[in-house]
């Protein structure tokens, strides 16, 4: 008997669950779907994204990008020796293949559409277009030929089209790169490695020709506190101390009694210092000492130095130095403040890199934003002052932390969104066009966007070409070649 009940619940559950789809379906084609805009299909785009579709059924999210190519610093920003922190890509394009998702590469939000079109079509409109500059130095001859950004040069050996016609003068022997983050890292262990290395990646041919006749094989790290306040993580810094043919040069002095200093340190902090000063006091491999005739490639970190002027050639030219204050620290930790103590040195190098951060740029004027700290003004990532606009990533927050901490802001940002969807602070009972409305506005003004099945034929030619080249892909760097590629 009690099984026969059991049986009978069960068939009566079993019938039930089309019922209740089809009740589900019925409701969903009567509710309005609300219509999300976002803009800039890096990691914070994608991640808010990813969100939005997860927990609300009916949400609809298109994604539009100023590149025909989708994926932001993921593409063009994560090192080329780096390819297993690029698989965040396979959950961007199962996001991007979502029947609710859809994108819009090759339209530039402010110039081809303004932010209040977009909100005239959309529910709620998210802004995620990252840090497209970066920060200056602010310095006599930092114009002079010879020094760099960070973010141009990265951009360069990573194929990004604005970057790729840079051609970095690599015949010193001697770069300095201002900075002690993983950027900074990168870019040394990108100038450092044997060629052989970076063949295997997709670093672009036109910067491998270029660092196949680089002349530098001495490669310094200046910033303006110790070795308590690197911002690089330990998993660089042990890629650099076991790169082949070069030799770290640490100063001990600079780690005198740090060890007890580091003791009650969190650990990440802990371990990197340890490895500094393991590093600063280990006598050089003997292989090493053996190619010391040979003058091997050499890396090392100077600390407490701050930059005040970029000297110039007898020409008044090209750089042939930076002059450095001498700082000591104020206060500890990562509060801890450089003031100068009024000494000077000259470093002499032919090549400068100032890595010392990306910054955001406003987007519209319709957008309130913070020029002093190169964000919009955000609570929670609501935009203030503009209900139905939020913003999310680098240009919420400031350019900080790595990708996984662009997703939980992301995440943060969308749920922003579904709390004020749920409330009814958006109103998605009156239906928005979306894209029907975006789309006929930038075809009046002759703009093509790009669409996400497009891009897959630009990525499948990339990694054709990459093939033959026994690389995972060759990146065009062209974007009219990319639309020509695409037919349009």
């Amino acid at each position: 008997m009690g099984r026969e009940r059991g049986l009978r619940s069960g068939t009566a559950e079993a019938m039930a669950a089309p019922a209740r789809v089809g009740l589900r379906r019925w409701l969903s084609a009567r509710a309005p779907a609300p219509k999300i805009c976002v803009v800039g299909s890096g990691p914070a785009g994608f991640y808010t994204a990813q969100h939005i579709l997860k927990h609300n059924d009916l949400a609809q999210v298109d994604i539009y990008e100023k590149l025909p190519v989708p994926f932001g610093l993921v593409r063009f920003g994560v090192a080329p020796d780096h390819p297993e922190v690029k698989n965040v890509i396979n959950t961007f394009t199962h996001t991007a293949r979502s029947d609710r998702c859809a994108y819009y590469g090759n339209v530039t939000v402010g110039r081809d559409i303004t932010v209040a079109e977009l909100q005239q079509a959309y529910h709620a409109v998210v802004l995620s277009y990252g840090a497209a500059d970066n920060r200056v130095l602010g310095i006599p001859g930092e114009n002079l030929s010879g020094v760099y950004s960070a973010r141009a040069f990265v951009g360069w050996y990573n194929g990004l089209p604005e970057n790729r016609d840079l051609k970095p003068d690599l015949s010193c022997d001697t770069a300095l790169i201002l900075g002690h983050g993983n950027v900074a890292l990168d870019i040394a262990r990108i100038l450092l490695s044997p060629l052989d290395f970076l063949r295997k990646t997709d670093i672009t041919d036109s910067s491998l020709a270029a660092l196949a006749c680089s002349k530098v094989k001495r490669v310094w790290l200046a910033g303006r506190r110790g070795p308590l306040q690197v911002a690089f993580t330990i998993k660089e810094l042990r890629e650099m101390i076991n790169l082949p043919g070069t030799q770290p040069v640490l100063n001990p002095a600079d780690f005198t009694g740090l060890e007890n200093a580091v003791k009650d340190a969190p650990r990440p902090r802990k371990r990197l210092t340890e490895l500094m000063i393991k590093t600063a006091l280990e006598k050089p491999r003997e292989k090493a000492a053996v190619a010391q005739a040979a003058v091997p490639r050499q890396w090392g970190l100077k600390f407490q130095r701050s930059p005040q002027e970029v000297l110039p050639t007898a020409d008044g030219m090209r750089v042939r130095g930076v002059r450095m204050a001498l700082t000591r620290l104020e206060g500890s930790g990562d509060s801890a403040k450089a003031v100068p103590t009024g000494d000077m040195e000259e470093l002499e190098c032919g090549l400068v890199l100032s890595s010392i951060g990306y910054r955001s740029l406003p987007l519209d004027p319709a957008v309130p934003f913070d020029t002093q700290h190169g964000i919009i003004p955000n609570n929670v990532g609501r935009v203030m002052g503009v209900p139905g606009l939020y913003c999310s990533g680098w240009v919420k927050r400031g350019p900080v932390g790595v990708i996984i901490t662009t997703m939980n802001d992301s995440f943060d940002t969308a749920q922003s969104v579904l709390e004020d969807l749920q409330r009814g602070v958006l109103d998605v009972s009156v239906p928005r066009e979306g894209f029907g409305a975006v789309g006929g506005i930038l075809r009046s003004r002759g703009i093509r966007p790009v669409s996400f099945s497009e891009w897959e034929k630009i990525d499948a030619a990339e990694v054709a070409r990459g093939k033959a080249a026994g690389k995972p892909r060759e990146k065009i760097v062209d974007p009219q070649e990319m639309l020509q590629l695409i037919g349009h």
